[in-house]
């Protein structure tokens, strides 16, 4: 913890804490199937630092033994991931399951059976939709109270009318440069600029346990360790309890 990244980070929330600006930080984590060791790994780290996360679980592929595994995590929310994690965008388009490539009310039943299943399934149930790869067609998102969502977790600003938007802000994944945890100082940097804002700041971490190497882990762990004082980390039901829609900083 002496690297001056995180002496930056720490001085930053310093500078906020002696102006008496509140900062939150929250967890989410997507593609959540079936227990495996990354999962174990993650709720582990999570566990020891006190740490809530929402579980973006993918309704169509989940079971029983997710559901066994999660019983007892009691800091754990579990969110809809769309409904199969399936790609329906031509080549020529961005991937997108939740978008204008079929039938609206083909969609909508979709989310609707996945909403139903992990409600069924998982005591922790939150109902939220976080699109897969954070897209969703916007005239779909307004159709999403009247399947029983009450919130919406996408990246950056995307904005929805019909319900609050909570969206992940940092991602601690590479996509493009290798499907790696990308360098800890250009995510706390990220950070930092975040947190430099007046006001109240929320700050959302997103990642991918099943993909995480030993960057993303690391810096997950010494991002829980520097903000251990002086920072509240939040559920995402905390998040949606909270008047109106919270206060996201977009990425950058």
């Amino acid at each position: 913890m002496t690297r001056p990244a995180w002496r930056r980070l720490r001085e930053a929330l310093a500078r906020r804490a002696d102006a008496g600006l509140p900062c939150i930080f929250w967890l989410r984590d997507d593609d959540a199937v079936e227990p495996t060791a990354a999962l174990d790994r993650l709720l582990r780290i999570t566990a020891r630092s006190t740490v809530p996360v929402l579980l973006a679980v993918i309704p169509a592929h989940a079971g029983a033994a997710l559901a066994a595994r999660l019983a007892e995590e009691r800091r754990v929310g579990v969110g809809v991931h769309g409904w199969s994690h399936a790609n329906h965008a031509p080549p020529s388009e961005k991937k997108q399951e939740l978008g204008p490539h079929r039938p609206a009310d083909l969609v909508l039943a979709e989310l609707a059976e996945g909403r139903l299943r992990l409600s069924a399934a998982f005591g922790g149930f939150v109902p939220v939709l976080v699109p897969p790869w954070n897209r969703i067609d916007p005239a779909l998102a307004e159709c999403l109270p009247g399947l029983g969502f009450e919130a919406l977790s996408a990246f950056g600003a995307f904005r929805a009318k019909a319900l609050p938007a909570i969206n992940s802000t940092v991602d601690i994944i590479d996509w493009h440069g290798g499907r790696k945890g990308r360098p800890e100082e250009e995510l706390i940097d990220g950070i930092v600029r975040q947190i430099g804002h007046s006001g109240s700041v929320t700050v959302g971490i997103l990642g991918h346990h099943l993909v995480h190497d030993e960057a993303a882990w690391n810096f997950l762990e010494r991002l829980f360790e520097a903000t251990a004082e002086g920072v509240s980390w939040v559920s995402f039901r905390d998040l949606m309890g909270s008047a109106g829609a919270p206060a996201v900083t977009a990425p950058g």
